[in-house]
Formats: structure tokens, sequence, C-alpha cells
């Protein structure tokens, strides 16, 4: 097994921009909180390709809604790789969670944005049977599954970073 990548936290001051700019009417306390119990992603099993994204806070969703989470982490990994996320399996399959961007992908370079590559997920409920979602705090929610990637040979890119979402078209 190859060993790529490594998780951790963004910065407090980073989580509580995030978090700030999600939740209305939370509380510095209750941001602490939150920050003191970030769980980094895991796998489950030995046999688990993806690593288990945990919610920093308790989010109901009613069918058709949305909802922008400030996960906590950030994840430096080797260059020639990338991590996807993805919703979890058992969500997506009893409520159609969705990531809206369909697949999330985290470039190895993101890790050095002036956001600290701060890791967000946008999801709907898009359950057509009118299933509420609840997802409390420290449940996975969503998994992200590390792929390598290659290039092709007349590539020539030299472009930095700097931003997350859109941040990376090529001009």
């Amino acid at each position: 097994m190859n060993r790529v990548a490594q998780f951790y936290k963004v910065s407090f001051d980073e989580f509580k921009s995030g978090i700030e700019g999600e939740l209305s009417q939370v509380s510095e306390s209750e941001i602490i909180s939150m920050y003191e119990m970030l769980q980094l992603p895991k796998r489950a099993t030995r046999g688990s390709a993806g690593y288990d994204f945990f919610a920093p806070f308790t989010f109901t969703l009613k069918p058709g809604e949305t909802i922008k989470i400030p996960t906590g982490i950030r994840v430096k990994m080797e260059e020639d790789w990338v991590l996807q996320l993805f919703p979890r399996s058992g969500l997506g399959f009893k409520y159609r969670l969705q990531l809206n961007n369909t697949v999330g992908i985290i470039d190895s370079d993101y890790y050095y944005s002036d956001n600290e590559g701060h890791i967000f997920a946008k999801i709907t409920n898009d359950s057509n049977e009118g299933k509420e979602l609840k997802v409390e705090k420290g449940s996975g929610f969503m998994q992200g599954i590390f792929l390598q990637y290659g290039i092709t040979l007349d590539d020539d890119c030299e472009g930095i970073r700097n931003g997350g979402f859109g941040s990376t078209t090529a001009k």
C-alpha cells in the first residue's frame, strides 16, 4: 500500500472563518468546541478505500436543501496524487445525498493556498422520496479516495495555485 498523504486540521482562525461564513449565530465558544472535537478522516476497515470525513456539527437537510460544510481539514499529499471526494455510500443510497460538484477534486497543491487548503463540502439532499437527512456531529458524511494520475508527454504547465473552487482554470 502506498502511503501518499497526511491529513491535518486547518488553523483555528481558518476554521472560525469558514464556520462564521456558513452558520449564523454561532458563538466563539461553540466554534472552539467544534474545533477541539474535529476528527481527522480515517478508514473504517483495512479493506476500505475511502477515508471518512466527519461532520463538525449536527445538521438536518430536508429534500432539496443544501448546506456548505467547512470540514476543518486539509491534506498534504504527493505531487502526482489527487483526493477525490464522494458522499458516503449509504447516505447516497438512502437519501440521494449529492456533492454539488458531483465529485470533489482536491489537488496536491491546494494544501499551500491562502485558505490553508481548507476542504469544504457543499451537499444536497436530493431525495425524491421525501426523506429528511440528519447527520449528527462526529458522524461520517463524505469519503475521500486517493488516486494517482499522470500528465501528457508535452505538458508544460508552470502555473501556481492560490485559491479553491475554480481557481485552476487553464488560460
